[in-house]
């Protein structure tokens, strides 16, 4: 009988090459796309718009851009109003106000890696307050990655950044918990899975919703979007920045980081995720000129490390098996909400 299906069996193969090899294109592209966001909008933070404003102004130009899509998934307003919601309270409005308040007060490359313990914190949700058991990788994965980061706020020098900057960076990450929570509990009704571009689209209405309350835009100095920002000593047109962070840093990062876990499996998804870091980090130093120490680097591959064990060792969803980083398919698809 094998013998009857090679054919098939290699064409399916083949196909399936080519997709993994797609969606691996398309996760590289999304983590590309997250980790510029913050070089950036540092510059604009800088040159005197107000860290809020900038995110209004990256979230409302994406909900414009995704309107579309939202109008053709208008059913799931009523089908899953509770994670349209959490979506945009929290991995949008949430996350991103406080990852763009943190790089305001410390270097993009360590907000990033402090966000980085919401795996860990998500694991700590499960296993103490859920009371279900995690995998021992998984555990190596978040004591690897929560002594990475000991490494790069160097604990030795007394926190010699700034205390208010990392706590803004760990609110983005239980920001991320916050969701990854409320995805969990919504995922065992049984439920047929929400469409992920729909989710996101009105993640950013809500977000942009909730951001105009806070950040009350009618009180921006709109003259500044008309100017030039300085990028380590080069003038760059503000308009331009903005351009970047709504089409680059969000739109076409959400949409690719979906259709890429569609095309891999979630665990493999998320472990290219772990590039965002890198990426943000090299090109903070290059564009920025924020140089991290060597203890700071051997920190963040640590961080990096620990992450990529914890989203490895994570079971096929539906396996009865320990979970190993407490994230299902659907939280996975917008992880990298992040920044």
């Amino acid at each position: 009988m094998a013998c009857h299906h090679v054919p098939v069996h290699t064409s399916e193969s083949s196909q399936g090459n080519r997709g993994r090899g797609v969606g691996l294109g398309l996760a590289l592209t999304s983590a590309l796309a997250f980790g510029g966001s913050g070089v950036a909008a540092k510059p604009l933070i800088e040159a005197g718009l107000d860290p809020l404003h900038v995110v209004w102004l990256r979230v409302a130009g994406a909900a414009v851009v995704m309107l579309p899509v939202a109008v053709r998934h208008r059913a799931l307003l009523r089908r899953r109003p509770a994670l349209l919601a959490g979506f945009g309270l929290l991995a949008v409005a949430g996350v991103q106000a406080c990852y763009f308040a943190a790089i305001s007060r410390i270097p993009v490359g360590v907000a990033l890696l402090v966000e980085y313990l919401a795996p860990a914190l998500v694991l700590g949700w499960v296993r103490f307050v859920q009371r279900r058991p995690v995998t021992r990788a998984a555990a190596l994965g978040v004591v690897l990655a929560v002594g990475g980061l000991a490494c790069v706020v160097e604990v030795w020098s007394g926190l010699s950044f700034d205390a208010l900057g990392l706590l803004l960076a760990l609110g983005a990450a239980c920001c991320q918990v916050g969701y990854f929570v409320l995805s969990d509990q919504g995922s065992d009704s049984g439920a047929e899975a929400p469409d992920p571009l729909g989710v996101i689209a009105y993640g950013l209405l809500v977000g942009t919703a909730v951001l105009t309350v806070v950040a009350r835009p009618w009180n921006m100095d709109w003259s500044l979007l008309a100017r030039s920002a300085d990028m380590d000593g080069t003038p760059v047109a503000a308009g331009l920045l903005l351009t970047w962070i709504v089409l680059v840093a969000t739109v076409l990062a959400y949409v690719t980081g979906v259709v890429s876990v569609r095309r891999l499996s979630p665990q493999v998804a998320g472990v290219v995720a772990c590039l965002e870091a890198v990426i943000a980090t090299v090109l903070a130093w290059v564009l920025l000129g924020e140089h991290l120490s060597a203890p700071q680097i051997i920190g963040g591959a640590v961080v990096l490390t620990g992450a990529f064990i914890a989203q490895s060792s994570a079971p096929a969803k539906g396996s009865p098996e320990p979970v190993a980083s407490g994230g299902t398919e659907s939280e996975l698809s917008a992880r990298g909400t992040a920044t």
